[in-house]
């Protein structure tokens, strides 16, 4: 992005003008991305996929979504599953259990079993119930895990902005403090004022108050990495990667499409719609009876055994206070969750246009940094130093036009990382993989 060998042309013809009005001062002059070069070759920065591998892997909230689902479809067998059958066993005589009385015909030992069963089609219903609400908490899980990884990948580029705005900023008071010493250096020897060397002090203080602001972004950045990959707040953290911007591969409508066919809360609302069809009919069923089958077993001593066959029935004579007022609770429930996905879809665009939007403007700020910007204040520099030789221009407007370029290098990168934030945000809501 900012070209720093234009940077140190301009501080070599800076030095070489005053080297040319005056004793040679003791200055050093380092590439800026010598320390920050020495500093990733001993450690290899940290990639986006894998962070993102170890918060799905570790995250807890993304396991208690998970384990929601299985316990979910674990109940839809349950559900499809006839009523327990109950056994009795019971006697008539003597009080001594199993006992009989002895020459009376009506003593008996018996064994029952009855079995409840549904009016045909309510066990089906209401295993389709089940099944559709645990097919809405696998998309509820899938909304979290979209979620999870947008949220990495936002704070790993926020902590790539941090760490690129700390490091440029350091290479940014390296610099001026260099400026300054020739500033010194000059004033020393009658060829400067001291007006000079003060701004440059208060230049330097400000980069250093700037600095901690920046250190304070990546240390919080930092964090939520940290906090996302289920570690200590503290974990110390490589350097990130370095990466380019991604082209935006679809049109809005495209988006738009993605989005209506791919969002999990649209898939969740539909899941609800359908389960709430069902318990519609399930209510509308309920006005038919359940039955339940009994057979009974008796032994008496004195006469032959005897078996029982038993067939009961409800009959739903409150239906005006149960039946029907369940049909209405459900069609209730069936007409909200169909306004509550017309709502998603609603908001749901609004989402993808909006970090649509802000994707396209970072592009253009970043083409406009790129393109314009940065070449028109690097074309400022070249020329205050070229007349800063001649004595055209003072040291106060060459230490401006040095920072500002710099400046517009902190701006190129944190418009890079909004770039690409938005475009992470906009993957949750269409489905697919647009940072990569």
């Amino acid at each position: 992005m900012i070209r720093k060998s234009l940077v140190l042309l301009a501080f070599g013809c800076l030095w070489t003008a005053v080297e040319g009005q005056q004793a040679p001062v003791s200055v050093t002059v380092q590439s800026p991305s010598t320390e920050a070069t020495a500093q990733v070759a001993q450690q290899s920065p940290v990639g986006l996929e894998d962070l993102v591998r170890d918060a799905l892997q570790k995250n807890p909230g993304i396991q208690s979504a998970l384990r929601q689902v299985e316990a979910l479809r674990h109940r839809v067998p349950q559900a499809k599953t006839l009523p327990d059958p109950t056994v009795s066993v019971g006697w008539a005589g003597n009080i001594r259990p199993f006992s009989v009385q002895q020459g009376d015909p009506s003593s008996y030992r018996g064994v029952g079993a009855s079995q409840a069963v549904p009016y045909p089609g309510k066990l089906t219903l209401r295993g389709e119930i089940a099944g559709r609400e645990a097919e809405a908490a696998w998309w509820d899980y899938e909304a979290a895990r979209r979620k999870l990884v947008a949220d990495v990948k936002s704070a790993y580029y926020d902590y790539f902005a941090a760490s690129k705005a700390v490091e440029i900023t350091q290479k940014n008071k390296d610099l001026l403090q260099k400026l300054s010493s020739i500033a010194e250096a000059r004033y020393r020897v009658g060829k400067g004022i001291q007006q000079d060397v003060l701004r440059s002090q208060v230049e330097i203080s400000l980069l250093l108050q700037r600095l901690t602001v920046f250190e304070q972004q990546q240390r919080t950045a930092q964090a939520r990495l940290n906090t996302l990959l289920f570690r200590d707040p503290e974990a110390q953290l490589t350097s990130p990667a370095s990466f380019e911007a991604v082209k935006i591969a679809h049109s809005l409508d495209e988006l738009y499409t993605l989005a209506r066919e791919q969002d999990t809360g649209l898939q969740r609302e539909q899941r609800m719609i359908e389960r709430n069809q069902y318990a519609v009919n399930l209510a509308q069923k309920d006005y038919l009876p359940d039955f339940s089958v009994a057979y009974m077993y008796q032994q008496r001593p004195d006469l032959p055994d005897m078996h029982g066959f038993t067939v009961t029935a409800n009959i739903p004579i409150y239906y005006r206070t149960k039946q029907r007022e369940a049909v209405k609770e459900q069609t209730e429930q069936l007409a909200s969750s169909q306004r509550s996905k017309e709502n998603r879809q609603t908001e749901l665009f609004f989402a993808v246009k909006q970090q649509y939007l802000l994707a396209k403007s970072s592009e253009q700020l970043l083409k406009l940094y790129s393109q314009v910007i940065v070449p028109q204040s690097s074309l400022a520099l070249e020329s205050s130093m070229a007349s800063y030789q001649v004595g055209t221009v003072d040291f106060l407007t060459i230490l401006t036009n040095f920072t500002v370029v710099l400046d517009y290098e902190v701006s190129y990168y944190r418009e890079l990382s909004n770039y690409q934030m938005a475009l992470a945000n906009l993957e949750p809501l269409v489905g697919a993989e647009l940072t990569k």
